[in-house]
């Protein structure tokens, strides 16, 4: 087999993914003065131009200023863990797809699920993909809008 169709070329929305994460798990660990300058010098690091990653900046930008409902909802969900217990990184994958669920109506919340398994396998601990589709699995039920399409 020719290694290179053996390797999986990673989407522009999963890469915009990806970078979400690492900013949101930097911005955890590391909470700068200024988000938008900090988000500016972040993006600059990244391998592609900054207009790639137009949708990575929505997405953080979004969840930052929601982060007190997105912690609200995983506190709610996660029973019997604190958010000292919850790896920062899975933390940080929690907050970018309840973001998703809860005020991206142009995502479908499968989409959004999926991903975060996904990103889950990459970034974390084999047993994170449970923990995340757990939380998640459980809001799904709760929104009110159809599961596998995108509200127009």
């Amino acid at each position: 087999m020719d290694s290179e169709k053996s390797i999986k070329k990673i989407s522009p929305r999963r890469a915009n993914r990806m970078a979400a994460v690492q900013f949101l798990y930097q911005w955890e660990i590391n909470k700068p003065e200024n988000l938008l300058e900090s988000l500016r010098t972040f993006m600059e690091g990244q391998e592609k131009d900054r207009a790639y990653y137009e949708f990575s900046e929505s997405l953080i930008i979004g969840a930052i200023e929601h982060i007190e409902k997105l912690d609200e909802e995983i506190s709610k969900y996660a029973k019997n863990w604190t958010f000292d217990r919850i790896a920062k990184v899975d933390l940080s994958i929690l907050r970018l797809a309840i973001y998703e669920l809860l005020y991206r109506e142009d995502i479908p919340p499968i989409v959004t699920i999926n991903e975060a398994i996904d990103l889950g396998k990459v970034f974390s601990n084999i047993d994170s993909k449970r923990f995340i589709n757990g939380i998640l699995d459980q809001l799904k039920n709760k929104i009110d809008r159809p599961l596998r399409k995108a509200n127009d």
